[in-house]
């Protein structure tokens, strides 16, 4: 049944780009959806540290920010009657990311993937804003 006012999970994501515009997106061990590097925010840790922190734990890179993207409330991918609250951004990472920590897999998606299952930030956020920047002409 859902909850009228559902638990609230807060987080941390980034966009990461290759050179060919695809998104890197990756799965956390025993889940099934594809989702932005990023995680949960620590008590009194700010989103941006949040982020350039896990991106190191997850795919031990370091990163830049290159923009704060926004904060978005979505669905949750995995924890049923929660919401999702992120921090957004686009980040730039020194060398080839590797998976680490609790990452089972990662792989670079094309904007129009319709065959991996992506978390519902990904798919309702973070991709309809990259084709809009790209629509634009901008450089990412």
């Amino acid at each position: 049944m859902y909850k009228t006012h559902p638990h609230t999970i807060t987080v941390a994501a980034a966009i990461i780009l290759n050179a060919e515009q695809q998104l890197l997106v990756v799965r956390k061990r025993h889940t099934h959806c594809f989702m932005q590097v990023g995680g949960k925010l620590e008590p009194n840790e700010a989103p941006e540290h949040t982020m350039l922190r896990e991106i190191a734990e997850e795919i031990g890179c370091q990163a830049k920010i290159q923009q704060f993207v926004g904060r978005y409330e979505t669905a949750t991918a995995n924890e049923p009657d929660c919401c999702l609250v992120s921090y957004v951004y686009l980040v730039q990472i020194d060398q080839v990311p590797q998976i680490a920590a609790e990452i089972a897999e990662m792989k670079w998606v094309d904007l129009d993937d319709q065959d991996t299952l992506l978390a519902p930030l990904t798919r309702e956020v973070v991709m309809p804003w990259l084709k809009q920047q790209f629509a634009q002409g901008k450089c990412l």
